[in-house]
């Protein structure tokens, strides 16, 4: 399994500032969602880059990761999704794990669960909490197509999974952890 960390977005809503540069911790966020992944087990780690990729190099410490560009980044997160999906060709992964950089509150225990739902390639999984769906994503690899088939915009895979809804295996996470975005100034107060 690897796991594929969307980290392209521009921050719009934040004045244009990259998410994945955001301080969190004292370092970049896409660092503490690296080490939030890797702690929840995930070793192979693909961190799909897009507004301001070379200051992302330039100060995050992403050793070991593959960086991914999506140049289409500024059409939404769909496209990011699918650049991250498409780089795991040739890889052997049977499963990848989808997260969002701009989630600091869920850390490495809801990774880990929904990592426990993998099963086989055909094996689709989300965290849940209060019975609403989030993230992480499992998508087994045999959904990859279609997953990228219907990304677009700032839909992800949203509409693949409605459509298979009754295939997901729904992991309560809302125990350990928080699914709050940083998507506005007002977000900011949720980073350390």
């Amino acid at each position: 399994m690897a796991a594929v960390l969307l980290a392209a977005g521009g921050g719009r809503r934040l004045g244009g500032r990259p998410k994945a540069l955001l301080t969190h911790r004292g370092r970049p966020l896409v660092d503490h969602a690296v080490g939030v992944l890797r702690a929840g087990g995930c070793a192979r780690v693909h961190v799909v880059l897009g507004a301001r990729a070379e200051s992302v190099r330039e100060r995050a410490a992403l050793e070991g990761c593959v960086l991914v560009d999506n140049p289409e980044w500024e059409r939404g997160m769909g496209t990011s999704l699918r650049a991250g999906l498409e780089s795991l060709a040739g890889t052997g992964a049977r499963a990848a794990l989808v997260a969002l950089v701009d989630q600091p509150g869920i850390g490495a225990a809801a990774v880990a669960r929904v990592r426990g739902a993998f099963r086989d390639e055909d094996s689709l999984a989300s965290a849940v909490y209060a019975g609403v769906r989030g993230h992480p994503v499992l998508l087994g690899a045999a959904h990859w197509a279609g997953v990228t088939a219907s990304a677009d915009g700032d839909r992800g895979a949203r509409a693949y999974l409605r459509e298979h809804a009754a295939a997901i295996t729904r992991v309560e996470c809302g125990d350990v952890a928080r699914p709050y975005d940083i998507d506005t100034e007002a977000d900011l107060v949720h980073l350390e």
